[in-house]
């Protein structure tokens, strides 16, 4: 039922949006049918591929980079108040920043295309890991932490044994959120670099496309970019289920 739900209101407007274009006769120019769009897809498969490898590409180094960072300010901000006091502002003004503004100085500083789009899409994406993650080392149980300082449990012990684990949820919870912007950041970021070539992203065909008006292959590349997000999104939430599953509530299977 959570499957065929869904599926069946998407066939359901596809549908529409088909006999609407057909019945109006409008211009593939202006807004193609899906079978414009899917016929697009197996015609130009083989660029459109290549730049979905393009774009992945920057999207998981992105988004890998951010998990090790962010984790690292996070543990760090447990350490002291003080640290987080002075450090967590900055990772807001990251956040709060629009990467639009600053990606052309990244690019214009970084030599290479890649690692510029990467930083400015880590830029993106490591603000929900280290919130995340620093609310879930600190929501701990009281009694639980007492209980591991009347036993004398060094620091090193009460972060892996009680703090770490209490934050797993915390954690996985910024993953879902954080792999999909570290997909906008790359998309974004490859608008404003727009490059060409062999370094192509789905972001760089989207623009061709609009140029040459060949809008059926600018919605296929589009189509591309939201399944890249969902596959995303779904393996955040089984990698969540698979590590939490046996014992935390959030993912505990309840019987009716």
């Amino acid at each position: 039922m959570q499957i065929a739900a869904p599926v069946t209101v998407g066939v359901l407007v596809l549908m529409l949006w088909q006999l609407t274009v057909v019945g109006f006769d409008v211009p593939k120019y202006i807004v193609p049918s899906p079978v414009d769009i899917g016929h697009s897809l197996v015609n130009d498969f083989s660029s459109l591929f290549n730049g979905l490898l393009m774009t992945l590409k920057i999207t998981l180094l992105a988004f890998a980079i951010a998990v090790i960072l962010g984790v690292a300010a996070s543990l760090l901000f447990v350490q002291s108040k003080w640290i987080e006091i002075s450090l967590f502002p900055y990772a807001v003004l990251m956040q709060v920043t629009p990467v639009v503004a600053i990606a052309p100085l990244i690019i214009i500083w970084v030599n290479d295309t890649t690692w510029a789009l990467t930083i400015c899409a880590v830029i993106v994406a490591i603000f929900p890991i280290i919130s995340n993650t620093t609310l879930g080392l600190r929501s701990v149980d009281p009694n639980l932490l007492s209980m591991f300082r009347m036993y004398r449990a060094s620091r090193w012990e009460e972060l892996v044994r009680l703090r770490i684990p209490g934050a797993l949820p915390y954690f996985f919870g910024g993953l879902r959120i954080s792999s999909g912007l570290a997909l906008i950041g790359a998309v974004v970021a490859e608008f404003v670099a727009g490059t060409g070539g062999a370094r192509a992203g789905l972001a760089y065909m989207i623009l061709q496309s609009g140029y040459n008006l060949q809008i059926p292959k600018m919605f296929a590349a589009l189509i591309l970019i939201t399944l890249t997000g969902i596959a995303l999104f779904a393996l955040m939430v089984w990698m969540s289920d698979r590590a939490l599953r046996n014992w935390h509530e959030s993912a505990l299977k309840v019987e009716h």
